[in-house]
């Protein structure tokens, strides 16, 4: 039958931690400690841009102050999207999480809009640029920004960490641009590179903005996962010894990396379906990591079409 019934106590127990989000409190340590350096570095290279005249740091310095109210809204998702299941909301919160990233991302693209539309007026109305200063504030927020991203990088499955990290990694181009832009006007006195600059990067992080708002509302609308492949899947299940066909198949992520599934099954006898249950729900633990299905298994009896109870494969 494809699977060892010897694995039953697995199946049992698929519904365990492990779509908990084991690494929460990591990822909420890792948030903390790039929000507490990203917004004290905001002030920094707010004043820095208004002393320089720099664009690209001022635009930089709007990064880290949207950057620091993202990490902040990622901060509360992710300890909402702890909180237990309960009589109103039976699944949790985990879905906090994927809100988070949505609004992360409007808001980074409301930001690239303003850097546009300023970048467009400095043209017009170029203003002096320290170029000396920007450069030294500039080196210094690269290494506040790299040393965020490197925290954030360590939860790249979650996806509310995922917009935080695209809000730094913003940051971290903006930081470069201004540290090339400062260097440019300092050493042949070149002012446009500033604008010129702030806009290319904004433009390398909108496309990344606009990816993840894509992923955050396919998952928001019950999209199936990126990472099943429904057919597959429909595949692996039908091979099951005693499963003649399998229809209402659907796939959906609950928050983090827990995912959900629901399918009918029509079976060739009912008296193989604890059986054909227990290899079902340990197919889709191992191979797809779906803790959490509802399988509703019908036959061809004598009196027609039958439909037993709807069997849970999670508890």
């Amino acid at each position: 039958m494809g699977y060892n019934p010897d694995s039953a106590n697995r199946a049992k127990h698929a519904h365990s931690d492990t779509g908990h989000n084991h690494g929460v409190p990591k990822s909420q340590k890792h948030l903390r400690f790039a929000l507490a350096i990203t917004f004290g570095f905001a002030f920094v290279e707010l004043v820095g841009g208004v002393w320089s005249g720099s664009l690209a740091l001022i635009s930089d310095a709007g990064h880290m102050m949207t950057d620091s109210a993202a990490l902040l809204l990622a901060l509360i998702a992710n300890v909402v999207g702890q909180r237990a299941a309960n009589a109103s909301k039976t699944y949790g919160y985990a879905r906090a999480e994927l809100i988070g990233a949505l609004v992360n991302s409007i808001t980074m693209i409301m930001l690239v809009v303003w850097i546009i539309v300023e970048a467009v007026q400095r043209l017009q109305d170029p203003v002096p640029v320290n170029g000396l200063g920007v450069m030294v504030i500039a080196v210094i927020g690269l290494l506040v920004n790299l040393v965020s991203a490197w925290q954030l990088s360590n939860d790249h499955d979650n996806l509310n960490s995922r917009g935080a990290l695209i809000h730094v990694m913003g940051d971290l181009l903006g930081s470069v641009a201004a540290i090339v832009a400062g260097a440019v006007i300092y050493f042949t006195g070149w002012s446009p590179i500033d604008p010129l600059l702030s806009v290319a990067v904004s433009l390398l992080i909108l496309r990344s903005t606009f990816t993840l708002l894509k992923r955050t509302l396919h998952l928001l609308m019950d999209g199936v996962p990126e990472e099943i492949d429904l057919q597959q899947l429909n595949e692996d299940m039908s091979a099951i010894t005693g499963i003649v066909e399998v229809h209402d198949l659907h796939v959906w992520n609950l928050g983090g990396k827990r995912n959900a599934l629901s399918a009918h099954l029509v079976i060739t006898d009912p008296k193989v379906w604890s059986q054909i249950i227990v290899l079902v729900t340990t197919m889709l633990q191992d191979k797809y990591q779906i803790d959490h299905a509802t399988i509703q298994p019908a036959w061809q009896g004598q009196g027609g079409e039958e439909n037993v109870p709807i069997i849970r494969s999670s508890h």
